[in-house]
């Protein structure tokens, strides 16, 4: 017990690693195991990790959530506002300096760990003031919110 009552947390040993990483990024998917890399996985796909878009049968394939490892260099910036949107979101920093707007407010996430949190209904945009690197999280995964890439438009 500690010392006002509560019960100590239990932590328990990490278990130790006996795959390689290397070795196990060679066969990625094992049934419903993926073992992968944010930085590698992410440059395949502008990011995404886990969503919608991943195939049918994938275990990162998901109707509920998306998961993007964001690698942004200085002055990168969404191309347009997101409108209209439709789930909530919490983009949190990994490094660097990124700055999130949303109406009315600018939003500056300067050190690591430092995040932001909006709900449906929000519209957004964001861009990176330093090299950043941001992990992002939504929910529900839904369609319709890619900006048509350069080679696209």
């Amino acid at each position: 017990m500690t010392g006002d009552g509560r019960p100590r947390p239990v932590v328990l040993p990490s278990p130790p690693v006996t795959d390689d990483l290397a070795e196990s990024l060679t066969e990625n998917s094992v049934g419903n195991v993926y073992v992968g890399r944010a930085d590698v996985d992410a440059a395949s796909d502008r990011g995404w990790l886990l969503g919608h878009f991943k195939p049918l049968g994938d275990v990162r394939h998901s109707e509920d959530v998306e998961i993007k490892w964001g690698v942004h260099p200085r002055g990168d910036e969404r191309a347009q506002w997101v409108r209209g949107e439709h789930r909530t979101a919490l983009l949190i920093l990994i490094s660097g300096r990124f700055r999130v707007e949303v109406p009315g407010r600018s939003v500056l996430l300067a050190e690591q760990g430092d995040y932001v949190v909006w709900g449906y209904g929000v519209d957004h945009s964001w861009r990176a003031e330093e090299d950043s690197v941001v992990l992002t999280v939504r929910w529900p995964s839904v369609a319709g919110y890619a900006v048509p890439s350069a080679a696209e438009s």
